[in-house]
């Protein structure tokens, strides 16, 4: 039996166990707080925020929380990420570590940017 695709962040959240229900809520916390303005959706059957254009997704694996800030997110802070294993749209997060948190804000607060400028530019043509 396939298991029903969440419509909500809260809906994917419920699915783990409470440890993992942890980390995912305060995954959310810290994206919620430098982009409060920020749409949350599910999107790729993941959750994720949108903010003239898809800002961030996140999601639960087996051992890690994985983290999709876009290519450029992950190579403008390839130094701050270098401990944990990435890819060129991802890294992972092991639940074994405490996630870096103020990390994580600073990759949102740089995709904001990002998605603004884009917009912006959108408007002047």
């Amino acid at each position: 039996m396939m298991m029903k695709k969440p419509e909500t962040i809260d809906a994917y959240i419920a699915t783990f166990p409470p440890d993992v229900q942890i980390l995912l809520q305060q995954f959310r916390a810290a994206v919620r707080e430098v982009a409060p303005m920020a749409d949350e959706v599910i999107s790729y059957s993941i959750p994720a925020f949108k903010w003239n254009g898809m800002l961030v997704w996140f999601a639960a694996h087996t051992r890690h929380i994985g983290f999709y800030p876009r290519g450029s997110g992950i190579e403008k802070f390839q130094k701050e990420l270098s401990g944990y294993k990435s890819a060129k749209g991802s890294v992972q997060f092991p639940f074994d570590h405490p996630l870096p948190l103020e990390l994580i804000k600073e990759i949102v607060t740089f995709r904001i940017g990002e998605n603004q400028q884009r917009a912006d530019e959108k408007k002047k043509k």
